[in-house]
């Protein structure tokens, strides 16, 4: 019997999105409900993915296959290793805590919201799933218009600038992937006397590109645009500048899964594709790329120190974190590649979870400027704790969970060049200085005149609040002391990554054929 696992959990938030289109206008409640109902059935499916994984078995599990269009060898093929279960249940856990927290802040449009967000659930999965480069890039496309609409209609004031820098960053990214591995496909193609079936498949490619392997000039050009379309989703500095706008304009909801889920769709294909289809050209860019990361951590750190708007302070503290991430994964060490995965999953707790706490003071106060606030701790205790909490965790406090990644990617990055790390290293001091300057203003001292204007409107977190912050609190501090879990489920992912590139070398850029 065929297992059918990974469909229903890509496929599921659509059959919801389905039903909610048909639902009433007048009844909002219900589109929350079945939109609720239709993530959590997409979050148990995933945990059962996760259940039914064995780690110790080579290559993709759970792999559907059925030809989609066989003339060009396009199929529908899905399947999953370590990374991926790891991040499709990331990416549905934060769907149904984001929906949930949407609740009371989304009251117009209800309808359209929840069908937005559940089509956007099934391009995050789809991305994560994908094992044909041609559905994979059709799910890269689709995460494009939901969050286009979620910024757009329910975002802020500027909403339709910052949406649109976002459309024409992310599409010109991915124009020039759509191109590459059309490419890759007709090298591939050639090189088997012109028969297309395999043309799309990430595993024949993947084993072509150790093998034969494709022609320098190809993996260099191709390289290059996968390099940028993820290098923009990531974002890397210096294509980055559509991340603040995005999130300051952003529902708070649309804040947490651009944060936790968008932003790993970057990385997952770095990992996924574009190291493994071409290696060479990966270590000949590598030394580049790192010298992007360090960038990055830097100035992302250093910007978030003088931001004034609470938002775009953690906005830029996630360049800075991602930096770190992309660190990982070029300098090509075990150690490195480990904890830019850890540090994926737990940049999207911890981070997730500071703008869903951003939310919960904007939805009290109607304003995130830093400054007007001030002495929140006497007024809401049970939030400031709370917020203390993620901070740590955020600022990498031993036994929570964004110790660990970190701590690996700068013993990798040791590894690969003592001056790297040390640089790598100082971006913690500027991350401390943030966190803490940004957590002193909001919650030390005497209550400030903006806050005390509020009166009873200024209350402490509420159950439903309470209710979306319990479980990543929860997935920090145990992912914190047991990092192991992780680990062990990507350890086949690392193996095959690494084996990959032990093969390859730098190509002479001057001498490329």
């Amino acid at each position: 019997m065929l297992d059918h696992t990974v469909s229903l959990v890509t496929f599921v938030p659509l059959v919801g999105a389905i039903v909610i289109a048909f639902l009433p206008r007048e009844r909002p409640d219900l589109a929350r409900a079945t939109a609720l109902v239709a993530a959590l059935v997409a979050w148990l499916f995933s945990l059962g993915l996760l259940v039914g994984f064995l780690p110790t078995h080579p290559g993709f599990q759970a792999v559907e296959v059925a030809d989609w269009i066989p003339a060009f060898g396009i199929q529908y093929k899905v399947g999953v290793d370590g990374l991926s279960v790891v991040l499709v249940v990331l990416t549905t856990t934060l769907t149904w805590i984001s929906i949930l927290a949407s609740f009371g802040p989304i009251r117009e449009r209800v309808k359209e919201y929840m069908v937005s967000f559940l089509i956007l659930e099934v391009g995050m999965i789809g991305v994560f799933v994908a094992l044909d480069l041609f559905l994979f890039y059709i799910f890269w496309e689709v995460v494009l218009v939901p969050m286009y609409l979620i910024i757009g209609i329910w975002g802020g004031a500027n909403r339709i600038y910052a949406t649109i820098k976002f459309v024409l960053y992310t599409l010109v990214g991915s124009l020039l992937m759509l191109v590459a591995i059309l490419a890759t496909a007709f090298a591939f193609q050639d090189a088997h006397g012109g028969q297309w079936a395999g043309a799309f498949d990430f595993e024949q490619l993947r084993t072509f590109a150790g093998t034969t392997g494709f022609a320098n000039g190809l993996q260099l050009a191709a390289f290059l645009a996968f390099f940028l379309a993820f290098a923009i989703k990531v974002p890397m500095f210096p294509f980055h500048t559509w991340l603040p706008d995005a999130h300051v304009e952003a529902p708070t909801a649309g804040s947490v899964i651009l944060a936790g889920i968008l932003l790993k769709l970057g990385a997952y294909g770095f990992i996924r594709f574009a190291i493994p289809l071409f290696p060479d050209a990966a270590k000949t860019y590598a030394p580049a790329i790192i010298v992007l990361s360090l960038i990055a951590l830097i100035y992302g750190a250093i910007v978030a120190l003088v931001q004034p708007d609470l938002k775009k302070l953690v906005a830029y503290s996630s360049v800075s974190h991602m930096g770190f991430v992309t660190l990982g994964i070029f300098i090509f060490q075990q150690q490195g590649l480990y904890g830019a995965i850890l540090q994926m999953v737990n940049h999207g707790l911890i981070t997730g979870a500071l703008f869903l706490l951003v939310g919960v003071v904007y939805e009290r106060t109607h304003d995130r400027t830093i400054a007007r606030m001030g002495g929140l701790s006497a007024r809401t205790p049970v939030y400031a704790a709370t917020f203390g909490f993620f901070m740590l965790a955020s600022l990498g406090l031993p036994g929570l969970s964004g110790f660990v990644g970190e701590f690996l990617v700068l013993v990798g990055t040791f590894a690969y060049n003592p001056v790297v790390a040390g640089i790598a290293t100082l971006t913690m001091i500027f991350a401390a200085g943030y966190l803490l300057w940004m957590y002193q203003r909001l919650f030390f001292g005497d209550l400030s005149e903006f806050l005390r204007g509020l009166g009873a409107h200024l209350t402490d977190i509420r159950p439903v609040e309470t209710l979306t912050l319990v479980p990543l609190a929860t997935l920090v501090v145990v992912f914190g002391l047991f990092p192991g879990l992780i680990l062990h489920l990507v350890d086949g992912t690392v193996t095959s990554v690494l084996s990959g590139l032990q093969r390859a070398t730098a190509i002479n850029l001057f001498f490329w054929q």
